[in-house]
């Protein structure tokens, strides 16, 4: 069985794609073309459901069209319209040397401050606005909103999924 920490969220299906059973993926992060994995996840009835695929080419720079084996008719596609896909985080971890990490991957990561210590975990992330969040929970499960910047990330321990950061200071009180 797949577990929701053992994945991460690289985009959505979006709708069929003729009558072969073609499906339009917009995706966030293209590490499926980078890293030798010959699946995508779907969380399917709310079990993640590994999907190989047979081929795939790229219709723009943020969507690719997907067949899955065993998928041979734009009914069998119809299944996944509006499916969020996920990519195993431990291809990631072994065939990344290039960070291309999106925000979602982090979800599950515990963060640690240099000067508050253990923060609290990665429950979401929230893109809505200009500057991306991460939203935590700490060990009393209050939620703790902080910037999603770079610019404040020291250093990530994929193994451990702890995100060391420098928050400027009062930013969390």
């Amino acid at each position: 069985m797949i577990l929701e920490n053992e994945v991460f969220k690289i985009g959505r299906f979006i709708k069929p794609h003729g009558i072969k059973g073609e499906i339009v993926f917009a995706f966030d992060n293209d590490i499926f073309d980078r890293v030798d994995c010959s699946y995508l996840i779907c969380k399917i009835d709310g079990i993640f459901v590994p999907f190989f695929i047979k081929e795939y080419r790229f219709k723009g720079a943020e969507t690719a069209l997907i067949l899955f084996e065993d998928v041979t008719s734009d009914t069998d596609a119809k299944r996944f319209q509006g499916v969020d896909v996920y990519f195993p985080r431990k291809y990631f971890e072994e065939g990344s040397t290039d960070a291309g990490y999106t925000l979602e991957y982090f979800i599950g990561f515990m963060v640690i401050d240099n000067n508050a210590g253990n923060i609290g975990k990665i429950i979401d992330v929230d893109e809505k606005t200009i500057n991306s969040l991460f939203l935590l929970q700490n060990d009393a499960h209050e939620e703790i909103i902080i910037p999603a910047a770079d610019d404040f990330i020291t250093e990530i321990d994929n193994q451990e999924k702890i995100l060391y950061v420098n928050l400027p200071e009062g930013l969390i009180e």
